[in-house]
């Protein structure tokens, strides 16, 4: 039997853990050759079986498998869709202090997302499901997969498989929603969309750099908004689907700034998810004023705890915190996480596998003390 509440939750996480030495050590075995996929897999198996055990234990409502069978949050999704492929980026993505490996995703015929390889992903975790957790399915959001496989057509021009963009959106919604109705079919009853479109918007320096007018970014907020939504519209009413909002996260460092202020009309007020996961975690992101614009019911996860550093935050500023942002969402609407995964990348962030869980420990203690669950 499944936990009766799904997510969000009091004391949530993003999804991603920190990768052990011995899978990174499997998965470059088995890029070198040394072991074949069935070797990966008996490793990955026994080691998301492990983190699941640690989940439980740390008194989390949600397990998943901590992205183990991945390299990147969300290249590896993408990679999965029929007519997308793995190919070298011709220009690596430039974070505050590092810059991440030159890989990337690209159309390389029509998209289709039967037979995705993620909904097996996702079985092994639904296995251990009881009465106590939800298993989470994490992926890109729909914006994110469109922004970076339009992105590349310059580089990798797709126009023997799509006249324009509106096409190639049109096979991405209907991707995303084979995938989804393939999870649900599994039994998956919560979905994540992850998601660096928005804040690249709040940046006014990246906006820059990626030659962005005013103009040009209330097109793309407009666009993001409806490919997502028209993926999310005439989902099963038990279909529960968040969004977690982030600012980039690779080996604790991170790829814009700025408050949602520019974005929240739009992501607060028109997505129609049931939940967004914000970061919080630092001056980068602002305020908590634009949380005035989450429209009806729906709920704030508030990421006030960090992922990026191993030091523990005092819990009466985290819950003071918590209170200033019940002046513009109700607390009964609210949540604690981490501001992000703790390896949203196979690098990780840095810190240890003993700090990680010591942030969710205190995530989950304050949300004890405020909400008393």
């Amino acid at each position: 039997m499944t936990y009766s509440k799904n997510a969000p939750f009091r004391a949530d996480v993003v999804g991603s853990y920190l990768r052990p030495d011995e899978l990174k050590q499997a998965r470059a075995d088995y890029a070198a050759g040394i072991i074949d996929a069935a070797g990966l897999k008996a490793v990955e198996d026994r080691l998301i079986t492990d983190l699941v055990a640690k989940q439980k234990a740390a008194g989390l409502h949600v397990i998943t498998d901590g992205e183990f069978r991945r390299g990147w949050w969300h290249f590896d999704f993408m990679w999965g869709f029929n007519g997308v492929d793995h190919v070298a980026a011709a220009h690596r993505v430039a974070f505050h202090d590092e810059v991440t490996p030159a890989d990337t995703a690209t159309v390389t015929g029509k998209l289709d997302g039967h037979d995705h390889p993620f909904v097996e992903h996702f079985k092994f975790v639904k296995q251990f499901e009881d009465d106590n957790t939800v298993a989470r399915q994490t992926m890109p959001s729909p914006a994110q997969t469109r922004f970076v496989l339009t992105g590349n057509k310059n580089a990798y021009p797709y126009d023997e498989f799509y006249k324009d963009d509106d096409e190639l959106t049109a096979d991405i919604v209907a991707a995303y929603r084979q995938v989804i109705a393939d999870l649900y079919a599994a039994g998956c009853r919560n979905v994540q969309f992850d998601d660096c479109t928005w804040t690249r918007l709040c940046d006014k320096s990246v906006r820059e750099r990626l030659g962005w007018s005013d103009e040009d970014a209330a097109r793309l907020q407009q666009e993001n908004l409806d490919v997502i939504n028209t993926v999310i519209a005439d989902q099963p009413d038990d279909l529960v689907i968040n969004t977690h909002i982030c600012r980039g996260n690779f080996h604790s460092t991170w790829l814009s700034s700025g408050g949602y202020a520019p974005v929240a009309a739009k992501l607060f007020g028109e997505e129609n998810v049931d939940a967004y996961y914000l970061e919080f975690d630092d001056d980068r992101s602002g305020d908590f004023a634009p949380l005035a614009e989450v429209s009806g019911d729906k709920q704030v996860v508030l990421g006030l705890v960090t992922s990026k550093r191993p030091e523990l935050e005092d819990p009466e500023v985290i819950k003071a915190r918590i209170s200033e942002a019940a002046q513009y969402v109700p607390l009964d609407r609210l949540c604690l996480s981490t501001q992000c995964g703790f390896a949203s990348t196979e690098e990780g962030n840095k810190l240890t596998e003993e700090q990680q869980w010591a942030k969710i420990a205190l995530v989950r203690s304050i949300a004890e003390e405020v909400w008393g669950e």
